[in-house]
């Protein structure tokens, strides 16, 4: 079982029910940081790190004496990485997707794989090694964490054959395309809410674009009963009324929440009722996935 926790913008909370429900998952886990532009599960989690090893992609680089300046290359690149100036064509790494299209159009070998840093996976233990724990990290400067987080999926997906568990993915914020690329290769996706007028809004809008991944999702809403905006807890129930979405949790709006989260320890820890806030929560998710499973299994 693998769910992502994701959210339409950030700071929604998702970090904060990743780490708590890492804290009261109690069966093998993997707890995997994908937000690699900025990754901070690490810091509530704080893992004992035993391995990084660098991300590279495959960019061409140029054999000038082989290139007849057919323009196959550039005419095939969808995203402007190979360009033609003055008569000669110009190559931009930084910009290149990986697909590989300008090798298998050029003619005359000109162009050979080089290589461009992504950054580098992590991995490690935490919670006194109950816990294997793994972190994509985009080096300084790269602009696209997509190719990065396929091979941080590839690294997941063979440390789930090795040792089955269950993983929870902490998203990277938003909708673009690093979220996608994270949640079209889960089982249940996990929306964070948070129920402000500008939280409300990118909440539709992750919902919305998730949509056509055709993956279960459900609901917590974050910061729940803040003095003042009972309307904006209930337009996130009423929307999940309409839309037929599981809402499996309202963690509350509490001084001594944001005291715990500033201070990098975890939700679950505050009091008993906190942790059976996500205990709670934990036993929804596995009930939601088992009901996805056994409907699967009827249809096929």
């Amino acid at each position: 079982m693998k769910i992502a926790i994701a959210s339409g913008k950030g700071g929604a909370g998702k970090t904060s029910v990743t780490a708590s429900l890492t804290r009261v998952w109690d069966a093998p886990l993997v707890a995997v940081d994908t937000d690699a532009e900025a990754p901070n599960l690490h810091l509530f989690l704080h893992p004992n790190m035993e391995e990084s090893r660098p991300c590279w992609l495959s960019v061409p680089q140029m054999e000038p004496e082989k290139c007849i300046h057919c323009e196959k290359c550039r005419d095939i690149c969808s995203f402007k990485a190979i360009a033609s100036f003055a008569g000669r064509i110009s190559l931009f790494p930084d910009m290149c997707h990986g697909c590989g299209g300008c090798f298998a159009v050029c003619p005359t070998g000109a162009l050979t794989p080089g290589q461009r840093e992504l950054g580098t996976l992590e991995t490690g233990t935490a919670l006194d090694g109950s816990v294997r724990f793994l972190m994509g990290r985009t080096r300084i400067g790269e602009a696209m964490t997509p190719p990065l987080l396929r091979q941080e999926h590839e690294l997941l997906a063979s440390m789930l054959e090795a040792v089955p568990a269950d993983a929870l993915l902490d998203a990277p914020p938003g909708v673009s395309c690093p979220a996608v690329t994270v949640t079209r290769d889960v089982d249940m996706i996990l929306l964070v809410a948070d129920p402000t007028p500008f939280g409300f809004y990118d909440f539709r809008l992750a919902h919305q674009a998730f949509l056509p991944l055709d993956k279960p999702m459900c609901v917590v809403i974050n910061r729940a009963g803040a003095e003042g905006n009972e309307e904006g807890d209930e337009a996130v129930r009423a929307y999940c009324r309409e839309h037929g979405l599981p809402l499996l949790a309202e963690l509350p709006f509490e001084r001594k929440a944001a005291e715990q989260y500033a201070s990098g320890m975890l939700l679950a820890d505050i009091s008993p009722a906190w942790r059976e806030r996500f205990v709670s929560l934990r036993d929804s998710l596995r009930s939601l996935c088992r009901g996805v499973s056994e409907k699967e299994s009827v249809h096929a």
